[in-house]
């Protein structure tokens, strides 16, 4: 026998006799893994919910509009007594399973769920942070500094668009809004054109804020970098918007379909990939506008009144389904005020940035604020939907009312804070794990000293802290006051953490500054 032929056999028998003490091992500890990320009340809850579509369609009334408390509890209720029968029977649940409560997930189950989104988020944002600590050399970004007070408001459209979209669509999975395939898409579609009206807005209305924040003041202007701007803005979050409003709408169908808790991983995978598709967009639009800023001035002109006129294109679709037709005109007040406060944020960075000493601080900012925005965003729709599962718009739970304090965040009786203390662990070890692929990927210009770590870190868990605890207040407050927190918690919050981000990490780089941890050569 040859030695090919001999070897060929005795990896075929080896194969074979590993194979079976392997598979029956590996596919039991899969599945195992499995069933701990994707708790069987989820699965259930999905299978109750599709069993009433074929009761017809005057068992469960569909309302697209949020204000619809008579409807929501009317059709909780045919729903409950749907499945009373089936609860009586079943000795191991108690009158009070099925669909009248939330089902409980373990906190490994939890964050088995979100460690994942997590890590793919985190990795984006230290992609976008590369990104950025390259094109801060480019032509566009050195003449024309303003640009970098665009960064945190068009990063943040994650916050103020997909995340809200995602936290938005969570909610209509978990409460039954979705089972439809009809008004499953309806509202899909609808909410895509009203995030694509919203992007372009909300793209304008930056360039105007970096124009007014960046150049008034100085008492300088020019005509030709205002409407480059604008051209830049507008186009960008265009097309990022378009691009991870598809991906958000595939994620949530996704999470359904699996019976994967979609406000787990439904807003981190929003963001992934997010501030790295944005900043290369804006990076590129920017640069090739740039180089046609002599030869052709009228080019930037043009490519913002073509974005412009497809507006009410997109605010007609919108207008053809009753949620995002009401969110059409009332939802304008969180978007434009995040924006605004995400402009200060990158006032901040535009004025930290031009200081040769500090320049280390571009590489760290997408990553601490797209950080924190995420874990504040899980926790924001976590509380959102568990309002809309338990309480009538303008109801709290029992432990919310009355005054606020931080301890009932953490340590309260609530549903939501044991997701506030997994997230909290996940803040030091996530950045340990962000700053060393940094480190690794030779970006940046400040050495990882003990004291570096030890302020960052300090820094970013401060930002999650209060990121958190404002959450907590914001969403009840909102809830009781019949605001839906989907809409309007979302942008205010990914928006405040990029402002704390931005000024507590501006404020790190300070202090290492003056205690002598200056290393402003690393990485060029």
């Amino acid at each position: 026998m040859s030695g090919p032929r001999l070897g060929a056999d005795v990896g075929e028998y080896l194969g074979s006799s590993l194979a079976l003490p392997l598979k029956p091992l590996l596919s039991g500890w899969l599945s195992s893994l499995f069933h701990t990320m994707v708790p069987t009340g989820y699965s259930k809850l999905q299978e109750e919910r599709l069993s009433m579509v074929d009761l017809g369609p005057e068992a469960v009334p569909v309302h697209n509009g949020y204000r619809q408390e008579p409807s929501h509890v009317e059709g909780r209720r045919l729903l409950d007594r749907a499945t009373d029968g089936r609860e009586e029977d079943d000795e191991d649940e108690g009158p009070g399973s099925g669909v009248h409560n939330m089902p409980k997930e373990s906190p490994l189950a939890m964050a088995l769920q979100i460690l994942v989104p997590f890590l793919l988020a985190g990795f984006g944002t230290v992609s976008a942070g590369m990104v950025l600590d390259v094109v801060q050399h480019w032509g566009a970004f050195q003449y024309i500094t303003e640009i970098f007070i665009l960064v945190p408001a068009l990063l943040g459209l994650k916050g103020n668009l997909e995340m809200t979209l995602a936290s938005r669509l969570s909610t209509a999975v978990n409460v039954g809004k979705m089972d439809s395939p009809i008004e499953k898409w309806n509202l899909i579609i609808g909410n895509l054109a009203l995030k694509q009206v919203q992007a372009t807005v909300v793209g304008f209305l930056a360039a105007v804020a970096a124009v007014v924040l960046g150049w008034i003041p100085e008492g300088k202007f020019q005509m030709s970098h205002a409407v480059l701007l604008c051209s830049s803005s507008v186009a960008t979050a265009f097309i990022a918007s378009l691009l991870q409003g598809i991906i958000m709408v595939g994620v949530i169908v996704g999470s359904k379909k699996t019976g994967i808790n979609p406000d787990n991983v439904a807003t981190p995978i929003a963001a992934s990939f997010g501030d790295l598709i944005t900043l290369a967009i804006l990076a590129w639009i920017s640069q090739g506008l740039y180089k046609c800023l002599d030869t052709y001035p009228y080019v930037s002109s043009l490519v913002c009144a073509f974005f412009m006129l497809l507006t009410p294109l997109w605010m007609v679709i919108s207008s053809k389904h009753p949620a995002s037709r009401t969110l059409l005109y009332s939802g304008w007040e969180p978007v434009i005020t995040a924006m605004v406060i995400s402009s200060i944020g990158g006032l901040i960075l535009d004025k930290t940035v031009s200081d040769p000493n500090l320049a280390g601080i571009v590489v760290y900012t997408p990553v601490i604020n797209g950080i924190g925005g995420n874990l504040v965003a899980i926790q924001s729709s976590r509380i959102s939907t568990h309002l809309h599962f338990h309480c009538a718009p303008g109801e709290v739970p029992d432990e919310t009312k009355g005054c606020y304090y931080p301890c009932r965040t953490f340590c309260g009786t609530g549903a939501n804070h044991r997701s506030a203390q997994v997230l909290i662990l996940l803040v030091v070890p996530g950045h340990v794990i962000f700053l060393y692929t940094i480190h690794l990927m030779k970006s940046g210009h400040t050495t990882l000293t003990p004291i570096f770590m030890s302020v960052y870190l300090a820094t970013a868990l401060l930002q999650v802290l209060l990121l958190l605890c404002i959450a907590d207040w914001m969403v009840h407050s909102m809830w009781r006051s019949g605001k839906d927190p989907d809409s309007f918690s979302i942008p205010y919050l990914t928006a405040l953490g990029d402002l704390l981000g931005t000024a507590l990490l501006a404020l790190s780089f300070h202090f290492l500054w003056v205690i002598g941890d200056r290393d402003s050569d690393v990485g060029d």
